[in-house]
């Protein structure tokens, strides 16, 4: 009987580990497949949330001096629309001008493009005459040469051959007319994303109902959420969430903070160089520039084209200049000032939930990815069988 049991007691371990390994894989496909399919919803409802920990500070503001949370977070929230309002105004306004001069930019773009094409030419001919000897260039221009008469003489025994049919009009017949349609690369790129436009609008306008209700519902929501956790429990779903709480509003605030910073400068800097449309390229560089790793090249290259129609060299120097040291100054000065040390990600981690993120949610996932990858340490820093990751996500 000892015999035949141990294989049993074996297989059914095996069994039991099999289990174990193949169920936390399949969560984790089932949690990924969740995220990806329903991107629309997720990043609308974590976009509510991190507008609603911007706003959270001016709600408690205006309820020191005894407003009701409920007044205080429909006033802010009417402002909040209000400016919103007026910088959509104003970014139209730009464009609308942008857009007056897009035949100039077009015209000094495919030049730009045709003097690089020309020196990629000059710089291959120039390989082709210095591996290649003369004679074999001799040679091979003889063939082409050759190839071409050929080909033209064979298409006038063609052209002989085949005389083209000679139309007569019939006196009183209505002539064929064919309508065109005109079609504009916008209207394609409408049509075609037609459904993924409605779908972005359809969830923009859940926005402010989110925002206002999850800031006038604010203790109402975090009571409740403690009541489905016990005993111990309770006290660490407190922790974690008043850890994810401070860091989002560090990291989320304060790189709002510091974009507005480098906008407002950005701004002035390109006005006084004489950038166009210094309005609109400001905020954007700025703002740009706080992206991971290509935030200094994508933060000048709304300055750079803007420069395209003046096009004097001073311009693109001065642009570049100072956009490098705004940005070195943001990141290594101000950064760690006002947003602080509350994000402790290795640098690898960071890349990966890049990766990953930017995959399952596209533009927004890059944006949100390291929001998102430092809530999760948040969480497995105060959960005691979690710690290990939290340990491994940290720097």
């Amino acid at each position: 009987m000892a015999v035949v049991s141990q294989p049993v007691h074996s297989t059914g371990k095996t069994v039991q580990e099999a289990k174990d390994i193949a169920l936390p894989v399949i969560a984790l496909g089932v949690a990924i497949a969740i995220l990806y399919f329903g991107r629309v919803f997720f990043i609308t409802s974590i976009v509510a949330v991190i507008i609603a920990f911007i706003l959270e500070p001016f709600v408690a503001l205006l309820m020191r001096v005894h407003f009701p949370r409920t007044l205080a977070s429909f006033v802010v929230c009417a402002v909040a629309l209000a400016i919103l309002y007026v910088v959509g105004m104003g970014a139209v306004a730009q464009l609308s001008a942008l857009a007056n001069d897009l035949p100039q930019y077009g015209e000094r773009v495919a030049d730009v493009i045709d003097g690089i094409q020309q020196r990629v030419v000059a710089a291959e001919d120039r390989t082709y005459h210095i591996f290649v000897p003369a004679r074999l260039r001799q040679q091979q221009a003889e063939q082409a040469r050759m190839q071409q008469q050929q080909q033209v003489a064979k298409a006038g025994k063609r052209g002989k051959q085949q005389a083209p049919p000679v139309t007569v009009p019939v006196p009183g017949a209505i002539p064929e007319v064919r309508i065109h349609e005109e079609r504009t690369p916008i209207g394609d790129f409408l049509s075609a994303r037609w459904s993924s436009l409605y779908e972005f609008f359809l969830m923009a306008s859940f926005v402010p109902f989110l925002v206002y209700f999850m800031l006038s519902w604010r203790d109402h929501i975090n009571r409740s959420f403690l009541q489905f956790f016990h005993g111990e429990a309770r006290l660490v779903a407190a922790r974690s969430l008043q850890g994810i709480a401070d860091m989002v509003r560090a990291f989320v605030v304060g790189n709002s903070l510091l974009g507005l910073l480098l906008a407002l400068l950005s701004s002035l800097v390109f006005w006084m160089i004489h950038v166009p449309f210094f309005m609109l390229v400001g905020p954007l560089s700025g703002f740009l520039s706080l992206v991971p790793y290509v935030g200094l090249p994508m933060a000048m290259a709304p300055p750079l084209f803007a420069a395209l129609v003046p096009n004097t060299v001073p311009i693109y120097v001065l642009v570049i200049v100072s956009v490098s040291l705004m940005h070195l100054i943001a990141l290594n000065l101000l950064y760690p000032k006002i947003v602080g040390s509350r994000v402790h990600l290795n640098p690898l981690v960071v890349t990966f939930s890049l990766m990953l993120w930017g995959f399952l949610w596209d533009a927004p996932g890059l944006l949100l990815a390291i929001p998102l990858t430092a809530g999760i340490k948040a969480v497995c820093d105060h959960v005691k069988g979690l710690r290990p990751i939290g340990k491994f996500l940290g720097d």
